[in-house]
């Protein structure tokens, strides 16, 4: 059948739209086309280079799974990328790897316990998550550099355990992995294993339920560096709390190195006993804020940065100014920004990051008015506000109150006459000569222009 392909696809396309968001259905999936199934190969046509990188990345898993379920066991990935829409013109990849990853990452865990032997294991790390691409910032000083203490010496700093909480998406996640990452690095020989509370659940669940209850617990007490993510899921569940009591004495005793994170502070961490609860304040809590927005900033210029991307000043400084919550916020913006630029073959300005940013957050234009202008300004120069409006020729007052003329003229939809009264009770003719010299100024006295720029850019945050 000539469209048995486009068939099997479809069916593809049914369970995918299940397991994923419809936002990231209608932008990763949608687009692609089945071209054809032969030989135990299924090609499917993607948009550009892009695509097969983030696919590849994101959701390779799912996809050849699906594959496997609907075409069958074995069946062979390839892509074709369109590069000249008129001709049809493309260039065929096969996916990276082949092989479907071993079938414990599926459930989220292995068991390690269950092997023979144990010389070594897997520290279950994302090495993608270290410090190099761990930007330092206000909010997350303090964490950051216990953690790069910790990695080089752990078990042996004061901060043990190292207890990291924050709102969800501000980065404990990364420091968690990070610590680990930069341990293994420095010390290969050190047994490292990062593992979520829901994982470290499950495995327990498993170990009662198949008497295995020691080796969990014998296992457990080999580790030299254990990282804990989300221990606030083990609130209410009493043999899990009673177990990790036991391996968090026997490790902490033995100089091994714990690090714990959660999604607040050890005192309003409810459902967990207090014996445990006083054992995480033994060491460090160390608190990760929201980013700032330099932080913000710093981290999509280094995103950029690392993949080889361009995209204007003025968009970065819009993402950075509107997207303020979490760093995971950030990262997809700038992954939706390019998905749409390309979909749509549009360039990246603050038109496109407008509408991909509103979809993610309420994008609140900042409302300026003469008077914080004038008071921005008069801050900038530190003059007061009486200075500005009065008649004084002095060469510093009649600068700044020219610039808030002209800034006023610019950043509100005021009438000159308006701009004048509210500074210093001039005419709008007074106002017009200052938007004329002050941008007359600007073009030619590159410390003037500068002094300006900066006063506008503090006003738009």
């Amino acid at each position: 059948m000539s469209n048995h392909h486009e068939q099997l696809w479809s069916r593809c396309l049914s369970v995918i739209k299940d397991n994923i968001s419809e936002a990231s259905f209608n932008t990763w999936f949608a687009p692609i086309v089945a071209l054809k199934y032969e030989e135990n190969v299924f090609v499917l046509q993607v948009p550009s280079q892009f695509f097969v990188e983030y696919i590849e990345e994101k959701y390779i898993d799912l996809l050849r799974m699906t594959l496997y379920r609907v075409v069958g066991q074995g069946t062979r990935l390839e892509y074709r990328v369109l590069i000249d829409k008129t001709s049809g013109k493309g260039t065929q990849i096969p996916s990276a790897n082949e092989q479907p990853k071993p079938k414990q990452q599926m459930s989220g865990y292995i068991s390690p316990y269950h092997r023979p032997q144990l010389p070594e294991i897997d520290p279950q790390l994302n090495p993608s998550y270290n410090f190099n691409n761990l930007i330092e910032g206000n909010s997350n000083k303090l964490a950051r550099t216990a953690g790069i203490s910790i990695a080089n010496e752990p078990g042996k700093t004061i901060f043990n355990p190292l207890f990291v909480y924050g709102q969800s998406g501000v980065g404990k996640t990364h420091l968690a992995n990070a610590i680990g990452v930069m341990t293994k690095q420095l010390n290969p020989e050190k047994r490292v294993l990062y593992v979520s509370a829901n994982t470290f659940q499950i495995q327990y669940t498993d170990a009662v339920r198949n008497n295995t209850v020691n080796d969990f617990l014998n296992f457990y007490q080999t580790i030299d560096v254990l990282i804990v993510d989300d221990i606030q899921e083990f609130a209410g569940k009493t043999g899990t709390q009673n177990t990790f009591f036991h391996i968090f004495n026997h490790l902490h005793q033995s100089g091994k190195q714990l690090v714990l994170t959660a999604d607040r502070s050890p005192i309003v961490l409810a459902g967990l006993e207090q014996r445990l609860l006083t054992r995480f304040k033994w060491g460090l809590s160390a608190e990760i804020e929201k980013p700032d927005f330099e932080l913000r900033k710093a981290i999509l210029e280094n995103k950029i940065y690392r993949d080889g991307l361009e995209i204007p000043a003025d968009v970065v400084d819009f993402i950075a100014e509107n997207v303020v919550d979490n760093v995971r916020d950030l990262e997809g913006t700038l992954v939706s920004l390019l998905a749409h630029s390309t979909l749509a073959d549009m360039p990246i300005d603050v038109q496109l990051a407008e509408k991909v940013v509103s979809r993610i957050v309420n994008v609140t234009r900042k409302v300026n008015t003469v008077e914080k202008i004038r008071d921005a300004v008069c801050e900038y120069f530190s003059l007061s506000v009486d200075a500005i409006s009065t008649k004084s020729r002095k060469r510093e007052v009649v600068q700044a109150r020219q610039i808030a003329m002209y800034l006023s003229k610019q950043m509100t939809k005021n009438s000159l006459s308006s701009i004048g009264f509210a500074i210093g009770q001039r005419d709008h003719a007074t106002v017009l000569h200052a938007c004329k010299i002050v941008t007359d100024l600007m073009e030619i006295d590159k410390n003037f222009r500068s002094s300006v720029k900066e006063i506008e850019e503090k006003l738009k945050r």
